[in-house]
């Protein structure tokens, strides 16, 4: 009895992300509805402290502080993958493969970063696996699975003999055609257990499951790599946390994958590849599902950090998805939501290159030291004390909770003025206009490039820093229009309350459209549905909650690439197929302006198949509130000096606090809304409307 006592108490979940610069916190209360939202200080050196102290800081927000009774559940989305990805933190790592293919990692592919026109001066980046660290092991497999050569269990014996030897503990195994038979692969890692006992293994048959050796074998060293990391920070919070609910049953720990799923903390272990883009992906998921319920239904997101903007495209509520991401200079197959990063945040550095020409990021000054602003010991200007001395942030962050220097950021930003020969207000619009034109180029990159219309799009801003510039995005893309979300600072963590938990299962089936077995089809999808189902027993869904998502990769015989289509559930026969390569035809003009439908000369090629477990959780409700238009505007609650353009100098402008804006009311620019994780700055000619769930819709003023 007290056991369900205590059960009945639980109450509230709990979405926490933890940033460069601030962990953001929102708790939904899932008796009454109601959400709860907050920020504290993100602690780099130890990211576990941030998030206790953002459980603290909302629980008290709730009255329930000094207690884990009311948590009925904590979702996570963190960087620490990212980042040690990014920074290039590969601890030593070593790499088995078949005997003979040793330099696969060296040849790679021939593909250039951005085209030939750097090709005479482009390195090749140092592998992940130093050659030296590669080590291979005789037996072989053909595409089918059926074993040509046998598997060499002495010569896999002395590999893990040396790895020992050597002291390298983590290890990627990535056997030829693994993907169709995993029996190697699975007897390698038995042998290795057996002379090597310390060592952390990845097994691409169970990383990824299908073909293309080489990003099979660079995505099975990744997971690897960030494995021993990740494991001891998840632990490490999942202990905390269990320790600070003082719960007979633990409460529910997930972490956000990048596919846009959430998978409990035990499992995430196993498989830390699938976090890479953990934080960005939650924000896309809430601010889609945001946006869907404002009515509008072709969104670009843009959420700015302290380190970074993300940037990713949404339509009919769906963020796009892609399995050619990578992570810094590391390719990586796994599905993830489509997001381009550009190191355009609060913290982003402003520099002079040795021309003397003004750059910005993507090196960052973070939360500690931090922008000069912050007076904690920074030495550069950054985004934030342009916006602080351009006046269009408050002289402190969360509604006065951290005060910044003002001082230190207009003395930084005259040294920088005068190293550039311009006055101060010239140098810091300039910083700011390059930014601009850093997350512009950020959002062609993900519509242009890939046959999108930027024009045709509504831009949703979210994140402390993303809605800093939508006025001059709107300007340089010609936007419809920006939405900006309530409590936008907290939209990443609120996408953590948002998604169901969901893992990707995917088989390689090789196959021309008009030479596939239905049988084989059918019984790899089963197999495929098998393993889902059995991973969503593992997290308390019962079996009538399972859903099932089937897709398949698809192209035209001979190219390179393949588009992702759903597959009808149903039983294979020729309509299904022929369904499926139907929607494939349409899906290919969309994104590459031509299809080969009713051409028989180009033949339809079967890649990958694949299904997705989900769990479905409980969503929060975005409730609308009553427009009345005829309600007076409050007065602004201060003014003071904005330059929104340089050559015009500094304009007295009035500041709404946002919650102080009912839905139904219009302020016309100049002018700033403020609340307590964000600020909007509306540039002279723009209006911003505050529609029925007390959004922000700017847009031009003659649009509006």
């Amino acid at each position: 009895m007290a056991e369900q006592r205590r059960i009945s108490q639980r109450r509230l979940r709990i979405g926490i992300d933890t940033g460069g610069t601030f962990t953001d916190v929102v708790a939904f209360d899932e008796h009454t509805g109601e959400l709860v939202t907050t920020k504290t200080p993100s602690t780099p050196q130890n990211p576990a402290d941030g998030f206790m102290a953002g459980i603290d800081k909302v629980l008290e927000r709730v009255g329930r502080g000094g207690t884990g009774e009311a948590i009925a559940a904590v979702s996570h989305g963190t960087t620490v993958a990212t980042n040690q990805l990014l920074e290039g933190k590969v601890e030593r790592l070593g790499f088995i493969t078949n005997d003979g293919y040793e330099s696969v990692l060296e040849i790679a592919r021939q593909s250039v970063p951005d085209g030939y026109g750097n090709s005479y001066f482009w390195v090749k980046p140092d592998r992940i696996v130093p050659r030296d660290f590669v080590k291979t092991v005789r037996g072989r497999l053909d595409y089918t699975g059926s074993e040509i050569r046998p598997f060499d269990e002495q010569q896999a014996r002395e590999v893990a003999r040396w790895f020992r030897e050597q002291g390298i503990a983590t290890l990627g195994v990535c056997l030829l055609h693994a993907y169709a038979n995993p029996a190697h692969e699975e007897r390698l890692r038995e042998i290795i257990a057996e002379e090597h006992p310390a060592a952390i293994v990845s097994l691409s048959s169970e990383v990824l499951r299908e073909y293309r050796e080489y990003e099979r074998s660079m995505t099975t060293l990744v997971d690897a790599a960030v494995k021993p990391k990740v494991s001891r920070y998840i632990e490490n919070i999942k202990s905390r946390l269990d320790d600070f609910t003082g719960a007979e049953r633990a409460v529910p720990f997930y972490v956000m994958k990048s596919n846009g799923g959430v998978l409990s903390a035990d499992e995430v272990v196993h498989q830390p590849i699938t976090t890479v883009l953990s934080g960005p992906a939650a924000g896309a998921l809430g601010a889609a599902l945001i946006a869907q319920v404002a009515g509008f239904d072709r969104v670009l997101t843009c959420d700015g950090g302290g380190t970074s903007t993300d940037v990713s495209v949404v339509i009919d509520g769906e963020p796009t998805l892609t399995t050619e991401g990578t992570v810094g200079v590391y390719p990586s197959k796994i599905p993830m939501i489509d997001v381009v990063t550009v190191g355009a945040g609060g913290g982003s550095i402003a520099w002079l290159s040795p021309e003397g020409t003004l750059k910005v990021g993507p090196a960052s000054a973070g939360a500690d030291p931090g922008p000069l602003c912050y007076a904690k010991g920074g030495t550069d200007v950054t985004i934030t004390d342009a916006h602080v001395v351009l006046g269009r942030i408050p002289p402190h962050l969360l509604g006065g909770e951290i005060p910044l220097d003002v001082g230190a950021a207009k003395d930084g930003v005259d040294a920088l003025a005068a190293k550039l020969d311009l006055p101060p207000e010239a140098a810091a619009a300039g910083v700011l206009e390059i930014s601009a034109w850093n997350q512009a180029n950020a959002l062609r990159q993900i519509t242009v490039k890939r046959g999108l219309d930027v024009r045709d799009f509504t831009l949703t801003t979210f994140g402390g820093s993303g809605s800093l510039l939508l006025c001059r995005l709107v300007d340089i893309l010609d936007l419809q229009g920006v939405l900006v979300p309530p409590d936008p600072g907290n939209v990443s963590a609120f996408g953590l309350l948002t998604v169901d938990v969901k893992n990707d299962y995917v088989q390689t089936y090789v196959t021309l459209h008009d030479q596939l077995d239905m049988a084989a089809m059918s019984r790899m999808f089963d197999e495929l549905t098998t393993q889902a189902a059995a991973a969503l027993d593992k997290e308390g869904f019962a079996a009538d909650e399972h859903r099932f998502a089937r897709t398949a990769d698809l192209r035209y015989f001979g190219q390179a690439f393949e588009v992702r289509v759903p597959v009808p559930e149903g039983d294979f026969d020729d309509a299904l197929v022929d369904e499926v390569a139907r929607v494939f035809h349409a899906e290919h003009r969309a994104l590459y302006g031509y299809d080969f439908a009713g051409d028989d000369s180009q033949q339809v090629e079967w890649v990958n198949l694949r299904v997705s477990g989900i769990g479905p959780i409980r969503r929060p409700d975005i409730r609308a509130d009553d427009v009345d238009a005829d309600a007076a505007l409050p007065e602004p609650t201060s003014r003071r000096p904005v330059c929104f353009d340089a050559a015009a100098g500094y304009v007295e402008t009035p500041v709404y606090w946002r919650p102080d804006l009912a839905p139904g009311k219009e302020v016309r620019g100049p002018v700033i809304v403020e609340e307590f994780g964000s600020t909007v700055p509306i540039h002279p000619g723009f209006v911003a409307r505050i529609d029925a769930y007390r959004n922000i819709i700017v847009t031009r003023e003659e649009t509006a």
